[in-house]
């Protein structure tokens, strides 16, 4: 049967209480214990982390069904004490967001007014599902003219803008990382690193992202805070996780990485297994959501 992502969905709610329609659709893969691994595994392994990162490929249909059970499996264990980050939401929008989670607005106005991805009905069971369980969200990523503003001028002229325009952001100057991280973005540039401007904006990405995740749990420490983003920022965690531990260097991290992979029947976890704590392999075939 080919499911779209809108019956996944629809199904959503369900998983907890019955058997899980998506079961034959996804492997779980645990590395420390070189063995396969359930849902469960992963939110009683949250028992001693603070931070939960999904690392997402962001138009995999199964990815965001397993994103959103997640969650809700995290929200019933932590009821009133989990919390959401999203790399989708960009920090100058909370306010947007926070009155679409009080009932203040409607979704079309934090869609237009919280600058929403354009697949915003990915996302849409999880906001809901914090809506309806009076689960804070945050809107964790840096605002997109000053990603853009540093592609073209570089970190520096960050230190130009007003007040408010930093309050959206981390503190200055932002360390641009090093090393491995490096590395493998100059292998997704294509075998070299591109202008050291478009590497800036990358490290401006991740660090206010785990700039803002810092400071929730810093208010929170008794919270359970899941972060979605795209795979690359917390691979290895590397990225947004290590910008996280500068932020925050007691802070409990684990990461679970998402992959619709051609070898799904038989997949290969010893190419996966530096890459998170738990790796989780797609069914390829099922459609994407873009």
């Amino acid at each position: 049967m080919k499911f779209t992502a809108y019956l996944l969905f629809l199904l959503l709610p369900l998983t907890a209480f019955c058997q899980d329609p998506m079961a034959a659709h996804y492997k779980i893969y645990n590395t420390a214990k070189n063995a396969p691994a359930t849902l469960e595994d992963v939110i009683n392994d949250m028992e001693k982390n603070d931070v939960l990162f999904f690392g997402e490929e962001h138009n995999d249909s199964t990815g965001h069904y397993l994103e959103a059970v997640l969650f809700k499996m995290l929200v019933a264990k932590y009821p009133a004490k989990t919390a959401l980050s999203m790399e989708m939401f960009q920090t100058d929008c909370q306010t947007v967001l926070n009155e679409y989670l009080a009932g203040f607005i409607r979704e079309k106005n934090l869609i237009t007014e919280g600058r929403a991805w354009k697949n915003y009905k990915d996302y849409r069971p999880m906001v809901d599902a914090a809506k309806d369980n009076q689960v804070p969200v945050i809107a964790a990523n840096a605002p997109a003219r000053y990603t853009n503003m540093t592609t073209r001028v570089g970190l520096g002229d960050l230190q130009k803008l007003d007040a408010t325009a930093k309050s959206w952001l981390p503190p200055l100057p932002i360390d641009t990382a090093t090393g491995r991280y490096y590395d493998k973005f100059g292998e997704v540039m294509g075998g070299h690193g591109g202008p050291m401007h478009v590497y800036q904006s990358q490290n401006l990405w991740d660090a206010t992202m785990g700039y803002s995740i810092a400071k929730f749990y810093k208010a929170h420490k008794d919270f359970k805070i899941m972060q979605v983003n795209g795979g690359f920022h917390s691979e290895e965690k590397l990225g947004t996780v290590a910008q996280l531990k500068k932020y925050a260097p007691k802070i409990k991290v684990m990461n679970v990485q998402a992959y619709a992979d051609d070898n799904f029947d038989k997949p290969d976890w010893s190419k996966y297994a530096k890459f998170g704590d738990y790796i989780i392999i797609t069914d390829p075939k099922l459609p994407k959501t873009f």
